[in-house]
């Protein structure tokens, strides 16, 4: 028999993309065929994929109808938490992100690191469902050997802008693309916590909004590039750096060769400053206010602190004259260790597909559902993508069109093959993989 088709939906591709096309590869090179797309558009069209393994990006209560539906059509699902490396404190994490009901539906996790996997293990809700510590396939793209990947564009970025900073905002729970998600508006729903965090949020978004004119009138004569977070609204920004012209507004392509072709990362609360240190980087974290209760101390331990305007603009002083190094001490190289795994010998997607190997998914697809459960998946998954539609029409709802153009630009299948190809020169691998168009959004990875 065959392999088990592997599903992999993509929610935010400026984030996700090459690495799940990376993981794509990874999979038809070992005689999986492969569906990869639009999250939106893959959850369409699952009454009519051949039976196969769902990867799920997240295991929240959001998640709890659809993976019903997937398990019904007779697909299994593996999961992990793409926001699992930057997160909550471990109680808030687990009420927002992980839903017991959602994970008696998974048959397996994977893990960035050792963190997150013990953070797995202590939820009270987690069935008896294995854990593995495969690292993601994020940080695959950033080893030294997908380097080469990043090159073309490294080189189109610095062609346009000789040296510059990166900022990248991550303020979407105040900033949102749809203001009504905004988390400012829902206060009446949430905890203390996250009430207080949200304040919290608030004042270092306006930190932000400060510092800016700052540094971009202090030093004139470095060129300033804010990426928005992917959810996040550019407008803002925008009308910030209006008056600045070393300020650039700009959320193109993966974070990576930007990361790469920046003197140095400004950031705060986010999983930048993980990447940014993971590519050897200098990258600041700038923290006028500081709050033990909400600051992520993976983000704050690989960086370097900048506590007021005039310890950011002495670092950036350094930068300017590239005497801005990572922040390498024990610390940081601790945290690195403990909370993300694969950054050295077998690639993260690798110890996926091996998971898959042993999991059987290589001879053959999951079991067979009996066929009164299979024509209710169906009914089910016809009834919510009608739902979905209509939704995707509503302005101001989460589904639409806008939303999700925002965060899945259109993309063509020849523009993917380009980066296969890429990432496969890069490796010494991947030849005879090809991708093709399925429908919108929605393409077919095959050996």
């Amino acid at each position: 028999m065959s392999a088990a088709t592997l599903i992999i939906p993509v929610e935010n591709q400026v984030r996700e993309l090459d690495a799940k096309l990376l993981l794509s590869a990874a999979a038809a090179e070992r005689g999986y065929p492969v569906v990869i797309g639009s999250r939106a558009f893959v959850h369409y069209a699952a009454s009519h994929l051949p039976r196969g393994v769902y990867l799920a990006k997240s295991m929240r209560t959001l998640s709890d109808r659809m993976f019903g539906i997937l398990r019904n059509l007779g697909h299994d699902i593996i999961g992990f938490d793409e926001e699992g490396l930057v997160r909550l404190p471990d109680d808030e994490y687990y009420r927002r992100r992980l839903s017991a009901k959602a994970l008696t539906m998974v048959s397996h996790l994977l893990a960035w690191g050792r963190d997150d996997a013990r953070v797995f293990r202590a939820f009270s809700g987690m069935p008896d469902i294995p854990i593995h510590i495969t690292g993601n396939p994020r940080v695959d793209m950033m080893r030294p050997e997908l380097r080469g990947y990043l090159d073309r564009e490294v080189d189109a970025i610095r062609s346009k802008r000789d040296r510059f900073v990166l900022i990248n905002s991550n303020f979407s729970e105040v900033n949102h693309f749809l203001p009504g998600m905004s988390e400012t508006l829902q206060f009446a729903n949430e905890t203390d916590y996250m009430k207080g965090r949200v304040r919290y949020r608030v004042e270092i978004y306006r930190d932000f909004q400060q510092m800016l004119p700052a540094i971009t009138r202090k030093f004139p004569e470095i060129h300033f590039v804010l990426r928005p977070h992917p959810s996040e609204s550019h407008e803002a920004w925008r009308k910030l750096g209006a008056g600045s012209p070393n300020l650039e507004v700009i959320n193109e392509g993966s974070v990576a060769p930007w990361m790469l072709a920046a003197s140095a990362v400004i950031s705060n609360g986010c999983t930048t400053a993980v990447e940014a240190r993971i590519l050897d980087r200098a990258t600041i974290s700038y923290k006028v206010h500081e709050d033990a209760s909400f600051d992520h101390p993976i983000a704050d331990d690989v960086a370097h602190s900048a506590r007021s305007l005039e310890e950011l603009e002495a670092l950036l002083s350094k930068a300017a004259k590239d005497e801005l190094g990572p922040r390498d001490d024990e610390q940081s190289r601790t945290r690195l260790k403990d909370c993300i795994s694969a950054r050295d010998g077998a690639l993260s997607v690798d110890r996926i597909v091996d998971l898959l190997d042993e999991a059987g998914h290589g001879q053959a697809p999951p079991p067979a559902v009996s066929a009164s459960t299979f024509a209710a998946g169906w009914a089910q998954n016809q009834f919510r993508t009608a739902q979905k539609r209509i939704n995707m029409r509503r302005e101001g709802h989460r589904n639409h069109w806008s939303y999700h153009t925002h965060r899945f630009p259109e993309v063509s299948a020849e523009d993917l093959q380009a980066r296969i190809d890429r990432m496969g020169k890069a490796l010494g691998r991947f030849d005879g993989i090809r991708i093709e168009a399925m429908g919108p959004y929605l393409f077919r990875v095959f050996g």
